[in-house]
């Protein structure tokens, strides 16, 4: 769920309200709005038999100083350390977090890594060595010009008590659950400045609607 641009209003008032595909007509661009419905679908073709088995699995961050990262990740949103590789001729180091049981991670380091890249949705978190003692190193977060990436999402049971514990532990807020058009949806900043989207699943379906 994007909040960085004005014309998306979420939940639409009258004035915002996108034009049905019957009503947009061949002559207006993207840039006027967007796909429409049948211009989406016509733009995804099947995927190669091979893809099948394909999965999302890992989205990779940057980070600065592993110890305040590590304690993000897992004290405030939950997750757990699957697995950590050091490449000292390369000096950096990876963490690949989830939201696994710890009863589950294998005890052999072999076994562990498979295990560990055939876990859904995790995330990558890279610390390149002497990052944290650099007052000049900082990454971007893609919110700022230019802007790219935009930020990954957790899905919560109750985004209120989600925001209650964030609050409680000094965590940034881009967005608190109240704030703008968008009710019960919120965005909160890592160490690194990376935005983290905090939904509900059920609430989602009233925010697109």
């Amino acid at each position: 769920m994007r909040i960085d641009h004005a014309p998306f209003c979420g939940v639409f008032p009258p004035k915002c309200q996108p034009p049905s595909d019957q009503q947009a007509g061949t002559h207006l661009k993207m840039s006027d709005q967007g796909l429409t419905n049948e211009a989406a679908a016509a733009a995804c073709k099947a995927g190669n038999p091979i893809t099948k088995d394909f999965m999302m699995q890992q989205t990779m961050l940057r980070v600065k100083d592993p110890v305040k990262s590590l304690d993000f990740y897992t004290r405030i949103l939950g997750m757990t350390l699957l697995q950590k590789f050091d490449f000292p001729s390369m000096r950096f180091t990876l963490y690949f977090l989830g939201y696994e049981d710890k009863k589950e991670i294998p005890a052999d380091v072999k076994e562990r890594t498979a295990w560990t890249f055939s876990r859904r949705a995790t995330i990558e978190l890279t610390h390149n060595w002497g990052s944290e003692t650099d007052d000049s190193q900082s990454y971007h977060n893609g919110n700022s010009d230019p802007r790219g990436f935009g930020h990954i999402g957790i899905a919560v049971p109750d985004v209120y008590a989600a925001c209650k514990l964030f609050e409680e532990n000094g965590v940034t807020f881009v967005k608190k659950p109240d704030d703008g058009k968008m009710k019960g949806l919120a965005f909160i900043q890592d160490p690194d400045g990376y935005w983290i989207e905090i939904l509900s699943p059920n609430n989602m379906v009233s925010i697109t609607s």
